[in-house]
C-alpha cells in the first residue's frame, strides 16, 4: 500500500486574497429592539411525587442462583423497596445488579430474589443513610435502626486494601476510600444464647462455662482427683435446659453425671429407673449437652464427643424430635439411623453430628461400622429392659463397641425375676455383682426362698440380709422415683380393676373346653398348655373370637376340634362378651354425660376388630393405631387425636405391643385395658400413656379381668412379680407372694360367689370398701382398744349396734396368729386398693350407697354398677388424690 504524505484537516478554507478568514456578520434587526421585547415567561418547577409509605431501605447479602450444597455469598449490597419494585445494588461499585416486584414485609433473615439473584436481608437502614450514601461507601450508620458500634471498634475499621467477600481487592476501584463491606463489620453470633456464657476475664482463675453464682444455676460434683498440673472447673448445667428442670429431674442429672464420671462406684454405669412419666429423656438430654461442652478438668476437652442413643424402632422419631425441642437444630448435630439414613460414615467419620439415634433392630446390621473413626463415648439404652438375656444380639452388638459408659433407661427395669435384672446390671457395670452363677447361689435363691409363705426363721432371715446388700449395692448407681413425686404437678389418676361376672355362654363354652379332650393332653405337654392359654384368654375377651384370624393364632388342629363342642350361635356373635358389654355401658356414660375421650389398649389386633366393630355400630368417631401403621405415621394419630374434640375422635384404639410405649394420648383422660398381659410392666406402660405432662383433667385407669377365669390368675401372677419388683427396685419392705398350691389350678374356672384373689389376700373388708392400709393403722390391730367404733373399721362400712363382739374378738385373734406364723401374704400393693363387692350395693340403704359412691370416686363407673343388668361383679380401686 503506498503511503500518502499528511495533509492537515482544513475546515475553513482560508480567503484567496489576504489568507484571512472571512469575519462573522454582525446580526442587526431593524424592526425590533430591546426595548420592545416581551418579558420572560416565568414557569414553575412540577411538584414532587407523594412519598410511598412502604419506602424502605436495607443492607443485604447476595448470590448468584446455584444449586450447591455448600453455598457461600458472593457479595454486600444495598436493596431498596419503592413503589413496590425492589432495586439491588452493588456496595463496592454501586452497580445495579437487578430489580423485580416486592410488595411483601422484610425482616433481618428474610431470603428473596431480586433480578436473579438470592438476597437475604442483613439489618435495616434509614432513608437519610441510604441517601447520603453511607452503604456504598462504607461509612458509619449513625443514623440507622442498627446499634453504633463502641468508638474502640470503630478505631480498628481497617480502611485500606480491604477485600471483599469475593476475594477481591477495593484499592483501585477508584478515588473512593475502600473499606470494610457492612456486613462483615458485624460482631460473630454466637448459635448458643450470649448471655448463658460467662464472659472470658483475665483472671488467673479457671472460669466455668456457665455462671454457677446464677439463681437455680445447676452445678455439677467435683471430682476428688484430678491429674498434676490440672486445675478443677465447675460443671454448670446450661440455663437453656436448666430452667426447665424439676425438681426430681435436677437430681436425676446430677446422679447420672457421678455415674458416668465413676463417681459413686467403680464403673461408669447407670440405671435410671423412673417409671413413666417422669421425664427420663429430658434428663438425658440435658446430661449428653453437659458431658459434649464441659469438663471438670479445666483446659481438657470435653467428656463425649460421640452419643449413642439405642431404642425401639418406634421412638426413634420421638428422640429426634426432643432434641430439636429442647436444644434446636443449631445447637447440636443428630444423624437419625433409619431406612433413608444408612450411611453410618456420616456420624463416625464426619464431625457435623456428635449423636446418632438407632433402633435395636437395625442396630445389629451396622455395629461394625460403628467401631471406625474415634469410636462411641457414650451408649443410652432406652427402654433396656429389653436386654433381658445375656446372649441378647443387641446386647452383644453394644458390648462390642467397648464403650465404658453405658445408662439404661427404663421404667421397669426388674419385670420377672432377679435373672434379668443381673443381665441389666451386668450390662452397666460389667463384674460389679460377680459372675451369674455366684450371683444365683448368693443372692436369687436366698431372697426366692424368703417371699415364700412357708419360710423358715432361717431362711426369712438370711433373705432379709441379702436383700438389704443387694439394695445397698445397687442404689449406687440405680436411681428410681415413682409417679408420686409428680402429684403437685399432674392431675390426680384412679385406677379400677374391674372384675366382670362372666356371661352364661361365656361360662359354658369355658367349661366346655377345660372338660375337653385336649385340657387332659395339654396338662402333660408344655407346648399344648401355652395353645390352650391363649384360647381361653380369647375366651374370656369373647368366645367368638376362636374363629376370628389372626397373625398368633392357635394351631388349627386344635380350633377344629373345639369348633363342633361349642355353639355355632356363641362362635358368631360378640353378645356373649361380658367384657364387651361393660365396655359398652361405660363408653354410653362417657359420651354422654362427659366430654371426656377415651383410649381402649388390647394385646389382640381381633379384639380391637370387636370392638372397632362396636363404636361403628354406635356412631362414635375414633382412630386405631395397631402394628399394621408405619411408624413414620403413627405421630400424626396421635397429635390428631389429643387436639380434637370429643365429637370428632372419640376413642383411640391401641395395640399394646406395638403402641403401648413412647405415646403421649393426653387427648383422653380415660383408658381401659380390655385384657391382661403375662408381664406387669406392658400393662403399666400402657397405662401410663393418658397420666403424663400436659394432662390437665383427672385421670381414670380401667382393667377388665373375668372373674374367677384366666384373668384374674394371670393377675395374681403379675401381683406377684410386681411384689418382687418392689422389694428389689422401689426398695419397699414386706412384698410377698402366693403360693404355689394357691395357683397351681390355674385352668379352673371359679364360679363362686365372692373373688378369689380377695379371699387369698385374707382381707376382713368383706367387701365393704375400706383399705386393709387403714385396717392397720388402727388401734385394734395391735388389740389396744375393743370399742364398738373402732371395730366399724374392721368389719367395714356397718354401724356400731350390728358389730358382734365375739366374731370381732376372733377376727383379731386370727389376724395375729396368722401374722406370727407369717402364713399370710403380705401383699402391700393390693392392701392399698379398696375392695368393693358390687352385690351389695343392692342390700345398701341410700346413705350407704353415697358412702360406696365416695369411695369409689367416679360418677360414671358408680352408673355402670348401678345399671339392673350390670356384669360388674368386684372392683378394687385406688385414687392418688
Amino acid at each position: 500500500m503506498i503511503r500518502k504524505p499528511f495533509r492537515p484537516p482544513t475546515f475553513v478554507r482560508p480567503d484567496v486574497k489576504n489568507s484571512e478568514p472571512p469575519q462573522k456578520k454582525r446580526r442587526i434587526s431593524s424592526e425590533t429592539s430591546e426595548s420592545s421585547r416581551e418579558p420572560l415567561v416565568p414557569v414553575e418547577n412540577p411538584a414532587l411525587p407523594p412519598r410511598d409509605p412502604n419506602e424502605r431501605y436495607y443492607t443485604v447479602l447476595w448470590r448468584k442462583y446455584t444449586n450447591k450444597k455448600n453455598k457461600t455469598w458472593d457479595g454486600d449490597g444495598v436493596l431498596s423497596i419503592l413503589n413496590g419494585y425492589a432495586v439491588l445494588a452493588d456496595t463496592v461499585n454501586g452497580k445495579e445488579l437487578g430489580r423485580g416486584p416486592c410488595g411483601r414485609p422484610l425482616l433481618p433473615g428474610s431470603i428473596l430474589t431480586v433480578g436473579g439473584k438470592e438476597v437475604e436481608i442483613d439489618s435495616v437502614i434509614s432513608k437519610d443513610d441510604y441517601l447520603a450514601g453511607r452503604p456504598l461507601l462504607g461509612m458509619p450508620l449513625q443514623t440507622s435502626l442498627e446499634q453504633p458500634k463502641p468508638l474502640s471498634v470503630q478505631k480498628c475499621l481497617p480502611f485500606q486494601n480491604m477485600p471483599n467477600r469475593t476475594g477481591v481487592s477495593r484499592a483501585g476501584s477508584g478515588p473512593r476510600p475502600t473499606v470494610m463491606p457492612h456486613a462483615a463489620r458485624k460482631h460473630f453470633k454466637n448459635p448458643l444464647l450470649s448471655s448463658t456464657i460467662v464472659p472470658k476475664t483475665k483472671s488467673l482463675l479457671p472460669q466455668p462455662r456457665h455462671d454457677p453464682e446464677q439463681p437455680n444455676s445447676l452445678v455439677m460434683k467435683r471430682p476428688t482427683s484430678y491429674p498434676k498440673g490440672k486445675q478443677i472447673v465447675d460443671v454448670v448445667v446450661d440455663p437453656i435446659l436448666g430452667r426447665h428442670l424439676r425438681d426430681h429431674q435436677r437430681d436425676g442429672v446430677k446422679f447420672l453425671y457421678e455415674c458416668v464420671m465413676g463417681m459413686r462406684c467403680e464403673g461408669e454405669g447407670a440405671i435410671m429407673a423412673d417409671e413413666m412419666g417422669l421425664g427420663k429423656t429430658l434428663q438425658t438430654i440435658t446430661l449428653l449437652w453437659t458431658l459434649m461442652k464441659q469438663n471438670p478438668i479445666y483446659g481438657s476437652p470435653p467428656v463425649v464427643t460421640k452419643a449413642l442413643i439405642v431404642c425401639p424402632a418406634g421412638l426413634v422419631d420421638n428422640w429426634r424430635k426432643e432434641f430439636r425441642k429442647w436444644l434446636g437444630n443449631e445447637r447440636i448435630g443428630v444423624y437419625v439411623a433409619d431406612a433413608k439414613n444408612k450411611k453410618i460414615a456420616n456420624f463416625t467419620m464426619g464431625k457435623a453430628y456428635n449423636i446418632m439415634i438407632i433402633g435395636y433392630e437395625m442396630l445389629r446390621t451396622v455395629q461394625d461400622e460403628l467401631k471406625r473413626g474415634s469410636g462411641v463415648d457414650i451408649v443410652i439404652a432406652d427402654e433396656g429392659h429389653r436386654l433381658k438375656t445375656a446372649n441378647n444380639k443387641a446386647m452383644l452388638a453394644i458390648q462390642s463397641l467397648n464403650t465404658e459408659r453405658r445408662i439404661i433407661l427404663s421404667g421397669t427395669p426388674l419385670q420377672n425375676d432377679l435373672s434379668e435384672f443381673f443381665t441389666a446390671i451386668d450390662f452397666v457395670n460389667p463384674n460389679l455383682l460377680g459372675k451369674r452363677s455366684a450371683f444365683k447361689r448368693e443372692f436369687e435363691n436366698p431372697i426366692m426362698r424368703s417371699r415364700q409363705p412357708n419360710a423358715s426363721g432361717a431362711e426369712l432371715e438370711k433373705g432379709e440380709a441379702r436383700w438389704k446388700e443387694l439394695v445397698s449395692l445397687t442404689s449406687q448407681f440405680m436411681i428410681r422415683r415413682t409417679a408420686e413425686v409428680l402429684a403437685k404437678y399432674l392431675p390426680p389418676k384412679t385406677e379400677h380393676i374391674v372384675f366382670c361376672k362372666p356371661t352364661v355362654a361365656q361360662a359354658a363354652a369355658y367349661r366346655t373346653i377345660l372338660s375337653s379332650p385336649i385340657f387332659t393332653a395339654a396338662l402333660g405337654n408344655t407346648d399344648m398348655a401355652l395353645q390352650l392359654i391363649t384360647v381361653l384368654k380369647k375366651v374370656c375377651n369373647s368366645p367368638s373370637l376362636l374363629k376370628a384370624k389372626d397373625s398368633d393364632d392357635t394351631p388349627s388342629e386344635m380350633l377344629q376340634s373345639l369348633f363342633p363342642l361349642l355353639p355355632p350361635n356363641v362362635l358368631s356373635s360378640h353378645a356373649s362378651s361380658a367384657k364387651l358389654r361393660v365396655l359398652d355401658s361405660l363408653l354410653h356414660k362417657i359420651y354422654t354425660t362427659t366430654s371426656e375421650k377415651i383410649v381402649i389398649v388390647s394385646n389382640y389386633t381381633t379384639t380391637l376388630d370387636m370392638i372397632e366393630r362396636l363404636l361403628i355400630s354406635l356412631s362414635y368417631s375414633f382412630l386405631r393405631l395397631d402394628g399394621s401403621i408405619p411408624s413414620s405415621k403413627r405421630q400424626a394419630l396421635v397429635e390428631k387425636f389429643n387436639n380434637n374434640s370429643q365429637k370428632s375422635t372419640f376413642a383411640f384404639l391401641l395395640s399394646a405391643k406395638s403402641g403401648g410405649v413412647g405415646l403421649n394420648l393426653i387427648g383422653a383422660s380415660r383408658i381401659v385395658l380390655f385384657d391382661i398381659d403375662w408381664n406387669p410392666a406392658t400393662d403399666l406402660q400402657a397405662m401410663a400413656r393418658i397420666h403424663r405432662d400436659g394432662q390437665k383433667l383427672p385421670c381414670k385407669i380401667y382393667r377388665f379381668l373375668v372373674k374367677g377365669a384366666l384373668d384374674e390368675k394371670i393377675f395374681q401372677r403379675q401381683v406377684m412379680k410386681m411384689g418382687l419388683a418392689n422389694a428389689v427396685v422401689d426398695n419397699k419392705a414386706s412384698a410377698g407372694s402366693f403360693s404355689k398350691e394357691e395357683l397351681r389350678d390355674l385352668f379352673r374356672l371359679d364360679g363362686r360367689e365372692g373373688l378369689q384373689t380377695h379371699d387369698l389376700l385374707g382381707c376382713s373388708c368383706e367387701g365393704f370398701g375400706v383399705s386393709e392400709v387403714e385396717e392397720v393403722s388402727t388401734p385394734e390391730v395391735e388389740g389396744v382398744s375393743d370399742e364398738d367404733e373402732e371395730g366399724e373399721a374392721w368389719l367395714g362400712l356397718r354401724k356400731a349396734s350390728q358389730i358382734d363382739v365375739e366374731e370381732l374378738e376372733k377376727q383379731i385373734e386370727k389376724r395375729k396368729g396368722n401374722g406370727s406364723t407369717g402364713k399370710q401374704p403380705k401383699l402391700r400393693m393390693l392392701m392399698e386398693y379398696r375392695h368393693i363387692d358390687t352385690s351389695l350395693l343392692k342390700e345398701m340403704d341410700e346413705e350407704r350407697v353415697e358412702e360406696m359412691t365416695a369411695v369409689v370416686d367416679d360418677d360414671v363407673l358408680v352408673g355402670v354398677l348401678k345399671e339392673p343388668d350390670s356384669r360388674v361383679s368386684f372392683i378394687l380401686t385406688k385414687s392418688s388424690s
